[in-house]
């Protein structure tokens, strides 16, 4: 059996003031066909696996609320949610033992829900090859991505020994490297070696559990225990380090296997993310009603139809007026925001504007 992981945390800091702490990205309509990022997730992983009962989803407690306004049909018991948030790592463990509990032969597979697919046949044929690979034996797989230029914004995957005997392509894994620099990412590029970490992965229930046991036992003793007893995960959750799977398992586990793919994959990590998505014949990228003289390689987002956006002289800019905030920043600085948005929570006054 097969159960797919959404995991739909998320602060609401890369697309503010579009996002919000109140409603981070996986709850924003950004693709053309009017669904939000998490229920296009979950329509992609349902009609993937045909089995729309074993879907689960992780989130914080805050989120509960839109994530069943979302995902209505989903089940009640396949909602996990977290007392704080605590990373990837606390996330996946708290899905990995609830799975574990009903379905100890499982394969499990872990999804962002904030990410783009836009080639379904080709994102359901790499699944299909993770799933086989993983139920043959102990094998952490994730899904790299081939990259198509040297982006400084992504993890990377270094492919080693070609794995023989399997469906299809993929490789154990020789090494994961942080966000490099720019040149380190063309020489990445250049190598034909390395893939674009998506954050999906998939496994036997039992193989993940015993990694975390294996590998952070700080995180997996406690929670193991806590999941034991009623209400005993909302006791542990505070004390629980804050890390993620990345850190925790998969940089120190040697089972690792990569897969390349290639599946139209965006993480959408902030502004600039709309003009690959968006970007047509015209010199800007726009959505919402603009008028402009001498401006260039902007990105014009407007919430409000009835609202308008006119700029003069600007070139490589972002432009944003969601609701009672306007945001202005160069596309070269959008990493930036959430350093505003941690500076606004920080001061009571304009706190509600995060």
């Amino acid at each position: 059996m097969f159960y797919p992981v959404i995991l739909a945390g998320g602060s609401g800091e890369r697309f503010w003031p579009l996002s919000r702490q109140h409603k981070p990205k996986q709850f924003l309509i950004l693709e053309p066909t009017g669904r939000s990022l998490l229920q296009a997730t979950a329509d992609r992983l349902n009609q993937t696996s045909g089995e729309p009962d074993r879907l689960m989803v992780v989130t914080a407690h805050n989120h509960r609320s839109q994530v069943l306004e979302h995902l209505p049909d989903l089940p009640m018991e396949n909602l996990l949610v977290e007392p704080l948030p605590r990373d990837t790592a606390a996330a996946i463990l708290y899905a990995a033992l609830t799975i574990a509990r009903d379905d100890p032969d499982a394969i499990m597979g872990v999804f962002p829900a904030d990410h783009l697919v836009q080639d379904q046949v080709a994102f359901a044929r790499t699944l299909a090859q993770a799933i086989t690979i993983a139920s043959a034996g102990e094998a952490l797989v994730t899904l790299g991505i081939t990259p198509e230029y040297p982006s400084t914004g992504y993890g990377y995957i270094e492919q080693g020994e070609l794995l023989t005997g399997t469906v299809g392509e993929a490789y154990q894994v020789r090494r994961f490297t942080e966000k490099p620099d720019a040149q380190t990412a063309a020489h990445f590029l250049s190598t034909g070696r390395f893939l674009w970490n998506s954050g999906m992965f998939v496994w036997r229930v039992q193989a993940i559990l015993q990694a975390f046991e294996q590998h952070v036992p700080e995180l997996y003793g406690p929670m193991s225990a806590a999941s034991q007893v009623r209400g005993g995960l909302r006791q542990v959750y505070p004390s629980l380090p804050k890390i993620s799977v990345d850190y925790a398992v998969m940089e120190r586990a040697a089972n690792v296997v990569v897969i390349p793919a290639s599946f139209g994959w965006d993480d959408l990590g902030d502004w600039n993310a709309l003009e690959r998505l968006l970007k047509g014949d015209g010199v800007n990228v726009t959505v919402g009603r603009h008028i402009s003289l001498d401006t260039g390689g902007a990105i014009l987002y407007t919430t409000n139809g009835d609202d308008l956006i006119a700029t003069i002289g600007l070139e490589d800019v972002v432009v944003v007026r969601a609701g009672d905030v306007t945001l202005v920043v160069r596309k070269d600085r959008t990493q930036d925001i959430k350093q505003v948005v941690q500076q606004l929570k920080r001061t009571p006054e304009l706190e509600h504007f995060a």
